[in-house]
């Protein structure tokens, strides 16, 4: 018969063996299927304007058979909202697209816009999921390749949302006339911030604007930074996941590029050069197939309302 400090330690072992147990299968059999809609506030329009209700989507990683999913993401238009701003990684499978016109169809006739993620070019490989936490991960450049021409015609032709990769336009959501400008995905280098400013700068001479969006899929400090120097009311990221699995009162542990750790879910400021900005960093909605894990960090999509300033 083990000894008492043997059978305390044995103890402690099977807790933890069964705590392990029970975490991996809430993340991966439960959590990961409790999608939910967070809610903000913000007051970044105009006195006098009508407050608007802004949609963020991302990171749906969205494969065929994913039928819950879809389910969920084709009933936020039951949010009623005015605006979608869909931050990347919309393909998570080769046939990805067929999930998707399931769950963006009911939007058609919102005005929205997009902005690319690595995943909407190649789809994910597999990898072991334990290398998540050690640190941003590497390209792979021998992944499957996506059919993002016909991606872009779903989204920009037949949704009639804004393409900003690399690019900026104007738009005009609930009555509120807006500049948007965005990047391909930085984590990948696909950004070019310097074509911006010019973009920008065009955009404005053509009129005045209610309101100024920055779109990126990875929020890279480089990428906030300049957002927040050309001028954005507000801006939009993915690409974290939230962390995907966090430490409930620590939080993230990771966030796969650099931005700080306690911003890689939510809403938050970006200062820079004396200039803030309102920063809403989706967790997202997916995962990859071959990580299908979430815990303490929910699926989701974001609805918020802007508001005129006091």
């Amino acid at each position: 018969m083990p000894s008492s400090p043997a059978r305390t330690a044995l103890t402690a072992l099977g807790t933890v063996g069964a705590v392990g147990v029970g975490a991996a299968v809430w993340g991966v059999g439960i959590e990961r299927y409790l999608f939910t809609v967070r809610f903000h506030e913000l007051a970044v329009l105009p006195g006098g304007a009508r407050p608007i209700r802004v949609l963020h989507v991302s990171d749906a990683h969205m494969a065929p058979w994913q039928r819950r999913k879809q389910q969920w993401m084709a009933a936020l238009a039951e949010l009623q909202p005015d605006l979608v701003v869909n931050t990347g990684d919309n393909m998570g499978h080769t046939g990805g697209l067929r999930g998707l016109r399931t769950a963006f169809d009911p939007l058609r006739g919102v005005p929205g816009v997009f902005v690319h993620g690595s995943n909407d070019h190649a789809a994910p490989s597999p990898r072991n999921p334990l290398r998540y936490f050690t640190g941003p991960s590497r390209v792979k450049h021998t992944a499957e390749p996506l059919d993002t021409d016909a991606l872009d015609g779903y989204l920009a032709d037949e949704l009639g949302w804004l393409d900003l990769n690399n690019a900026a336009g104007a738009l005009e959501a609930g009555g509120v006339r807006i500049a948007a400008f965005g990047v391909s995905d930085a984590h990948r280098g696909w950004d070019s911030l310097e074509v911006l400013p010019e973009l920008v700068s065009d955009l404005r001479a053509q009129g005045s604007f209610d309101l100024t969006i920055g779109v990126t899929h990875a929020p890279y400090r480089k990428v906030l930074d300049d957002f927040v120097d050309l001028g954005a009311d507000a801006v939009f990221a993915g690409h974290t996941h939230g962390g995907q699995v966090r430490v409930p009162g620590i939080g993230a542990l990771v966030a796969n590029c650099d931005i700080p750790l306690r911003q890689a879910r939510g809403l938050s400021e970006w200062t820079h050069a004396g200039r803030s900005a309102p920063l809403n960093v989706s967790a997202g909605i997916g995962h990859s197939i071959y990580a299908p894990v979430r815990f303490a960090c929910r699926p989701e999509a974001s609805l918020i309302t802007l508001l005129p300033r006091a």
